[in-house]
């Protein structure tokens, strides 16, 4: 299996700047692709950055604003956030999509963090 730990989570004012941290441990062959997703209350979970092979990809809501990475000798993916909006307040969510050393495929969520954005 899996497990995703995010961490970085907080009450921060609008325009500044938070750095979420995923780690992931288990025993994992491979991993097909990361992401970070964000569910607000009362809204659907939608996507907010993914990386996979090196190729990221950014919702549209924030383009230029966000930057996801990954650093394997740590076992870590980041979301970095700048210029941070009342609109981002939501609960963040790591996600990994990983063949096991088992050979079979596994897809895993991390429990959370909490992001909130002060106007």
């Amino acid at each position: 299996q899996v497990q995703l730990v995010e961490s970085g989570g907080g009450l921060v004012q609008s325009g500044g700047s938070l750095r979420l941290s995923c780690a992931f441990s288990g025993s994992i062959s491979s991993i097909n692709a990361m992401g970070w997703y964000r569910q607000a209350p009362g809204k659907q979970r939608e996507t907010v950055a993914t990386i996979s092979s090196g190729s990221t990809k950014y919702a549209d809501s924030v383009k230029g604003r966000c930057t996801v990475s990954r650093d394997n000798a740590k076992n870590t993916m980041y979301l970095e956030m700048n210029n941070l909006k009342p609109e981002d307040t939501a609960v963040y969510y790591c996600y990994c999509s990983a063949v096991l050393a088992s050979g079979s495929s596994y897809d895993s969520w991390g429990r959370g963090t909490q992001v909130t954005v002060s106007s």
